[in-house]
């Protein structure tokens, strides 16, 4: 199992190369097509008008989000073209989540940046906390910061609840790729260390039927800090 096809959501007012980077580089270990998606929907400001005037203002809104989504579609085949297998591009004026919602359909797994509270308007931007509860496929998401797609070393954090368990399958094909595998999971007030232990082993060891080999680890929560620095250390 690997990904076919990866979807990477390019933003209006964000920077995109890092998003971009990652999602070319998954395409490249995969041999992946990648399909590239923009949408906003035009704001209107907050005094009143009506008529001729405020059509011409809703038409100038919408030609210069026309504009800016052409500018994003050359990005997008600028930084994808001879990098995947297939490339494509999506753009709508919608509200961004709702068409990325929609589209999500065609792809494995979905890159995306991190949300700011600058940048919270969803007349032109995705908040990944939509994406992840609602697309049905894996979430990346990808500081702005970030030039390469580091897999040498992999931490699941693990909880035994069912949206762990889903997504842990769906990680299946980025474990894979992974030269280091850590399962955790932190010893809440009140557990039991060996059955938090216990479910761990039996994560690591349903991850090496998959030809996985991973560590397990569950750390004492002791106010948090011991466990915290425990993760640290691995993620480091």
């Amino acid at each position: 199992m690997g990904y076919a096809t990866v979807m990477v959501n390019l933003a209006l007012d964000q920077p995109n190369e890092a998003r971009l980077e990652a999602a070319c580089q998954i395409a490249e270990r995969f041999d992946a097509g990648v399909v590239g998606i923009a949408a906003s929907q035009f704001s209107p400001p907050l005094y009143f008008t009506s008529g001729e005037q405020a059509q011409n203002l809703i038409d100038q809104g919408q030609a210069a989000l026309k504009s800016r989504m052409a500018e994003l579609e050359a990005q997008f085949l600028g930084a994808a073209r001879k990098r995947a297998k297939s490339i494509e591009w999506r753009s709508a004026i919608d509200f961004p989540a709702r068409y990325l919602l929609q589209q999500a359909r065609c792809a494995d797994i979905i890159v995306s940046g991190g949300h700011s509270d600058a940048f919270s308007d969803p007349f032109v931007g995705a908040n990944p906390k939509d994406l992840v509860m609602q697309a049905g496929r894996p979430l990346l998401v990808v500081p702005d910061t970030a030039t390469w797609l580091d897999l040498s070393s992999m931490l699941v954090a693990w909880k035994d609840t069912p949206e762990a368990r889903r997504a842990i399958v769906d990680s299946l094909p980025l474990l894979r790729k992974a030269g280091d595998v850590t399962v955790a999971e932190i010893v809440e007030t009140g557990d039991s260390h060996p059955a938090a232990l216990s479910r761990v082993r039996d994560v690591a060891a349903w991850l090496s039927r998959h030809g996985i080999v991973a560590r397990e680890l569950a750390p004492e929560k002791s106010g948090g800090r011991d466990a915290a620095a425990q993760l640290d250390r691995i993620a480091a």
